[in-house]
């Protein structure tokens, strides 16, 4: 079998296996990510640990037998070691060695980075195509929305510190302490752990509050109307590419 082959198995093109050869990947994927739920119950027999354990065993050699088979087949192997998929496809079983290591089983959550794996699914989708045309056109307004959203969050916070640290200078101790506050009211969450009692500061949340209303409804309709634009690909800010081929040929 051919390095060539071997690659259109493994990404999914090959015209005989490669279709059930990604889709076994995938739905390991998904039941790994279930296996990591189902073993932080507590109470679990010790019967069940074991199989879990199992097959996570199971998980990471076949995911690993898969790197090291890229890593093989691949023309240019640093460059596929580096590259975004090589990261993933490495941390998608390397994690897991930790979880054999007592010191390290506190951060044996990060095999759940394999799930990104699952993007592989949406690479040629149309679908995905268009949504990320969509916020390329806008990703212009979308950091003007954050730049002017960072900074509402920013004067909200030293306004209700005004307002409220003199009076409760143990919970709005800070202006960074008071951003909490500004992120649960821009996001209409709120919590009870902060809350304003002067007259000022009621005034400053109620108008966080109509704030928060709307300012995530503001990148939702940029990046609405970009879908839009990117599926009927009458996007006015793109240029009619028949009428690039025109002007070329004049």
């Amino acid at each position: 079998m051919s390095r060539t082959e071997i690659l259109e198995i493994l990404d999914g093109t090959h015209a005989r296996i490669g279709g059930r050869v990604a889709l076994a990947m995938d739905v390991l994927v998904v039941l790994s990510a279930i296996a990591i739920a189902v073993e932080t119950l507590p109470g679990l027999a010790p019967g069940t640990r074991r199989l879990l354990i199992s097959f996570e065993v199971f998980i990471v050699l076949v995911f690993a037998a898969e790197y090291f088979l890229r890593l093989y087949a691949a023309t240019r192997p640093s460059r596929y070691v580096f590259s975004f998929w090589g990261v993933i496809d490495l941390l998608a079983w390397l994690p897991a060695l930790l979880m054999f290591i007592p010191a390290f089983q506190a951060i044996r959550v990060l095999r759940l980075i394999r799930l990104l794996r699952l993007i592989k699914l949406f690479n040629t989708a149309p679908a995905l195509n268009r949504l990320l045309r969509a916020f390329s056109q806008v990703k212009s307004e979308l950091v003007v929305w954050g730049v002017v959203s960072t900074l509402l969050l920013y004067i909200s916070a030293v306004g209700i510190y005004v307002f409220e640290n003199p009076v409760q200078p143990e919970v709005f101790s800070s202006i960074p302490a008071a951003l909490w506050w500004s992120v649960v009211s821009f996001t209409t969450v709120g919590y009870g752990d902060m809350f304003p009692i002067t007259g000022g500061g009621r005034i400053m949340t109620t108008i966080m509050l109509f704030i928060g209303l709307g300012i995530f409804a503001v990148p939702a309709a940029i990046v609405t109307t970009a879908l839009l634009e990117a599926e009927t690909k009458l996007d006015p800010r793109d240029p009619d590419p028949n009428q690039q081929e025109s002007n070329k040929g004049d």
